[in-house]
């Protein structure tokens, strides 16, 4: 059974670097509160940890 990540953008994008916010593109996250389901990765885990700063995971 895998494991899921809910991830909950908590931040805006507005002023963060360029890098920063095509990992939340990666992502799927689009706007403030908006939520995603992922499956738990190594590639997920270390975007979650690049833009922690603003997001809170589940």
């Amino acid at each position: 059974m895998e494991k899921i990540l809910i991830i909950k953008q908590i931040k805006s994008s507005i002023g963060i670097l360029p890098k920063h916010k095509l990992t939340l593109k990666g992502l799927g996250l689009r706007y403030i509160n908006h939520t995603v389901q992922r499956k738990k990765n190594k590639s997920i885990i270390g975007m979650v940890k690049k833009i922690s700063y603003m997001l809170q995971v589940k």
